[in-house]
């Protein structure tokens, strides 16, 4: 009798222990990005991967509940500011991701790390916080702003370009473009011009270029922007007279959809691509093709691996945003992600390998991005030395 009493009472509090976790309060996940402006696609894309990941676990990442709370920026910071701000003090969020602009970032990510919360970066990865501003509750999944533009520097100096023109938007991300590009390019810059943020007639910029007469140029600009840029290059008729390389923002599979032929033969380089034959990459892009009915870009590509990245560290963490437990998660990066090869550097920024990558038209007479060759393997950003964490 005694034994079954304890039997009973053993079933009571493992069903008690069990209803107890099942209800577990989800973990806020605050998802702030940029939804509008001609850069709003990339916005879409991450939250796209973001929200995919959760849904295929159920509404978990890592096994545990969450909650997302998701706003448009409107690429102006002190609107993310403000939506930061109510998410701390009225949501009580902790963990945060989504922003996709450099500016952005640099206006809320502090304030995010002084009320004690958690950053990570699916896309942005300005310099300001990779060396000595380095925190440890700041993460970046993506790139370092600089170290994408240096695997486009890296090719144009294996493609053997002498003379180039480099153009940006005149905002820190642009800034950290060219400054990445010349680290690992080694030839002459002939002229270095920055355009404005939402810059959409770049007829002088072509004249200048005409005059200029480099063997390439080198170009960083995301979103619409990239797109009306390599439209407006093809029709000056540079396209046939000069060379273009450039890292993923400026062309991913959206660029090259919306461009079409304008985008054969420009060199690019990318940490991922949608023909990458990884079991993760592939089941990835299956996904999120039959969800939304578009091929994913390489943003959701970040959007997806951060999310399973957090998956990881909530689920070694019980869903408790503890920082030191959770840094000591993520820091293991004990996930497969959609691109392969990744761990993260001290400053917990990635080590991760480049690729060049080209546009080609397939059968069905659409152009898409082909996986070439690597251009830098296991690849480290140049601010890491300096930060101590």
């Amino acid at each position: 009798m005694r034994l079954k009493t304890l039997a009973l009472a053993s079933a009571a509090l493992f069903a008690l222990n069990a209803g107890a976790h099942a209800q577990q309060a989800p973990v806020k996940l605050g998802i702030l990005t940029t939804l509008s402006t001609p850069g709003g696609y990339i916005g879409e894309d991450v939250r796209d991967a973001i929200l995919l990941a959760i849904e295929e676990e159920g509404g978990k990442l890592g096994g545990i509940p969450v909650q997302t709370l998701i706003e448009d920026d409107k690429l102006k910071p002190g609107d993310g500011k403000q939506i930061i701000e109510k998410w701390l003090e009225t949501d009580k969020v902790k963990l945060f991701t989504g922003i996709i602009f450099s500016n952005v970032t640099i206006a809320t990510v502090p304030t995010i790390l002084e009320s004690g919360g958690i950053f990570v970066s699916p896309n942005a990865g300005p310099s300001n916080f990779a060396g000595k501003a380095c925190h440890k509750n700041y993460y970046v999944a993506s790139w370092q702003n600089d170290n994408l533009h240096e695997s486009a520097g890296a090719l144009a100096k294996k493609l053997g370009y002498k003379k180039m023109v480099l153009l940006a938007p005149n905002y820190p991300a642009g800034k950290d473009a060219l400054t990445g590009f010349k680290r690992m390019y080694g030839g002459e810059v002939v002229e270095e011009i920055f355009t404005g943020l939402d810059q959409s007639d770049f007829s002088a910029e072509m004249a200048r270029i005409r005059a200029a007469k480099p063997d390439a140029v080198f170009q960083f600009h995301p979103g619409g922007q990239g797109i009306g840029f390599i439209k407006q290059w093809a029709q000056s008729g540079l396209k046939d007279q000069i060379g273009m390389v450039v890292a993923a923002p400026s062309m991913e599979q959206r660029i090259a959809a919306a461009t079409g032929d304008a985008a054969i033969g420009i060199a690019a380089t990318a940490h991922w691509n949608t023909d990458f034959k990884n079991p993760e990459s592939q089941a990835f892009v299956k996904g999120f093709m039959a969800k939304y009915n578009r091929v994913p870009t390489v943003y959701a590509s970040q959007g997806y691996d951060t999310a399973k990245l957090i998956g990881a560290a909530l689920k070694a963490t019980g869903g408790k945003l503890d920082e030191d437990a959770f840094r000591t998660a993520m820091l293991k990066a004990d996930v497969k992600l959609t691109r392969g090869a990744f761990k993260f550097n001290n400053n917990q920024h990635p080590i991760q390998d480049w690729y060049e990558v080209k546009a080609v038209k397939g059968a069905d007479g659409k152009v898409a991005l082909e996986t070439v060759g690597k251009v830098l393997e296991n690849h480290k950003d140049a601010y890491a030395q300096d930060c101590k964490l």
